[in-house]
């Protein structure tokens, strides 16, 4: 395996593979994101039976308070570390079952998500305290800038990616983030974060590949995995469709590392920008989600702009709004690859295009969120406003936050400690500059959308 497809598969989750896989009954317990769903409603089911029963989850969500003195560290994990041992008791077991199930190694895996959950407990401290926090030193972009650090200073042992597992840990984040998020503001944001989204991904797309294939003569199916990646979302995007128009692994893997390059100057430059120019929370968050390329990355950016609003409009507009696309959008270029760039699939001599493929591409744990956001909405509907703000978000909702705080610190390590820079930039300049392109027609346009045209209703989520 070259160098490119170990990066492709770092980048995917440690593994996950760049071309179409079976599909089946199998995929229930096979697939992360479909691990991801169990593993979030379960946490969210979870905390609500023992809200009903009378007690909470809130003991073990366990997370360091704002600190201005470290001693106040001190008392808080002489008080608390038999409950961050229970956290961290919870989560091996969660994510070693599930990477067992789907083929990792446990006895990798166990001393790596051990190596992990440390760094994090430092991170989440470090990132309470009040000067990082003053300086917008969120603990998500600690743990980028950590990572990132570590990865490109020293050789990592080759066994720990099977713990940094990117795409799982913030698939399992995105289903827990749905219980914070309550169903009817998702259907409210619904037909403009889907008119926003489509507008850049069309324009987006058509950029990156008309540049790659008219400008760069780069081969169409190598444009079309280039072009999702920099319109839909992201890794995940590049995967999809790179199977769904037979794309060379190899394309598919310098895809992925664009991404990732872009991705991470947008987690410093976009909250950086929106800071600058005095953006409403909800509007920043709105402009992120439209102008990022991968999920993880986008929310660490989200985070940086220190208000939930701005993580509420992001998930809008880029999980309901753009990614919930990738199985349509593989769909018709699996069409269009079939028709037209291989005529003789219409002629009956070559594979025909499944409609199932809407489903089989279909990011699984979108459904999760859904159903995390419609399950917390219908338990909100039995108590008032005040009966929520005062008892449920402390007891139920707070909890799932910060166990969802942990997914993401997870994810931005993962993303660090698998960034090599060198193995980033060991391609071309044709595919870096039509990659660039679509960025050049992405980051102004969702700009003009999300503040000039939508900001009325961005800034008041």
């Amino acid at each position: 395996m070259n160098g490119h497809a170990q990066t492709a598969e770092m980048k995917a989750g440690a593994g996950t593979p760049a071309v179409p896989q079976p599909h089946g009954w199998s995929d229930l317990w096979k697939k992360e994101d479909y691990w991801a769903i169990w593993m979030g409603l379960g946490v969210v089911l979870a905390a609500l039976i023992f809200f009903y029963a009378g007690s909470s989850i809130k003991p073990i969500a366990v997370a360091p308070p704002t600190w201005v003195d470290f001693s106040e560290v001190s008392k808080h994990f002489a008080a608390k570390w038999t409950w961050y041992a229970g956290l961290y008791v919870l989560f091996i077991a969660l994510f070693t079952i599930s990477s067992a199930v789907m083929g990792f190694k446990a006895g990798e895996f166990i001393p790596g998500f051990t190596i992990l959950f440390v760094i994090s407990t430092v991170i989440l401290v470090v990132g309470s305290w009040k000067t990082a926090i003053d300086l917008n030193l969120e603990p998500p972009l600690l743990a980028l800038l950590l990572g990132m650090i570590v990865s490109n200073v020293f050789k990592l042992p080759k066994w720990l990616d099977t713990t940094f597992r990117t795409e799982f840990y913030v698939k399992t984040g995105i289903v827990l983030l749905g219980a914070t998020l309550p169903f009817t503001l998702i259907i409210q944001a619904g037909p403009v974060a889907f008119l926003q989204a489509t507008i850049v991904a069309v324009a987006t797309f058509l950029t990156i590949f008309f540049a790659a294939t008219r400008l760069f003569g780069l081969d169409r199916r190598f444009g079309a995995t280039l072009a999702a990646g920099g319109s839909i979302c992201g890794v995940s995007a590049c995967i999809a469709l790179g199977g769904a128009v037979k794309a060379k692994k190899e394309h598919v893997s310098i895809g992925i590392s664009l991404v990732v390059i872009w991705a991470i100057i947008m987690i410093i430059v976009l909250p950086l920008a929106a800071k600058a120019m005095g953006m409403p929370p909800g509007i920043a968050g709105a402009w992120i989600g439209t102008s990022e390329f991968a999920d993880a990355a986008g929310f660490a950016a989200a985070a940086a702009i220190g208000d939930e609003a701005a993580i509420r409009s992001f998930t809008l507009m880029k999980v309901v709004g753009r990614d919930i696309w990738i199985g349509l959008w593989s769909l018709i270029m699996a069409i269009i690859a079939c028709t037209v760039w291989e005529r003789s699939c219409s002629a009956g001599q070559g594979e025909k295009v499944n409609a199932m493929e809407i489903w089989w591409r279909f990011p699984k744990f979108v459904i999760g969120f859904f159903l995390a956001s419609l399950i917390m909405t219908f338990v909100a509907m039995q108590f008032s406003p005040v009966e929520f703000k005062k008892v449920l978000t402390p007891e139920v909702i707070g909890p799932i936050k910060t166990l969802r705080t942990w997914t993401f610190v997870f994810t931005f390590l993962s993303i660090g400690f698998t960034t090599r820079f060198r193995e980033l930039t060991a391609f071309g300049w044709k595919p870096l500059a039509a990659f660039t392109l679509g960025v050049a027609v992405n980051v102004p346009l969702g700009y003009i959308l999300s503040v000039l045209i939508f900001g009325n209703y961005w800034a008041k989520i």
